[in-house]
């Protein structure tokens, strides 16, 4: 599945921003950037062995409910400046992320 891919590089990705919020001593906001991040997959991978339908919409929802957050975290470093590394590369895909993620659960919702 394409976005099992997609939101596993994601996590990858963050990995190295998450490293550098350690290394200034910004603990909260890394340990809460790695837990939403890397919850969009981990609920993209549980959707697909749902065990029905409706299993499937809830996961991928708590899936695009995570990218939410991971956005929200994602602007907060940005704007507070917190971090030399560049935060644009990761808010464009996350916002794709959404939107795939939105898309798969409106589909979705309309086949039930």
């Amino acid at each position: 599945m394409l976005i099992e891919d997609k939101t596993f590089k994601f996590s990858l990705s963050i990995i190295k921003l998450v490293k550098d919020l350690k290394a200034n001593k910004e603990f909260v906001f890394a340990d809460q950037l790695l837990r939403s991040s890397t919850s969009i997959g981990a609920n993209v991978v549980e959707a697909g062995a749902g065990q029905s339908k409706r299993d499937f919409i809830t996961k991928m929802a708590i899936a695009s409910k995570e990218a939410r957050e991971t956005r929200y975290w994602l602007r907060l470093i940005k704007e507070s400046k917190l971090t030399k590394i560049g935060t644009e590369s990761y808010l464009d895909e996350i916002d794709q992320i959404i939107k795939i993620l939105t898309k798969i659960v409106k589909t979705s919702q309309e086949t039930i």
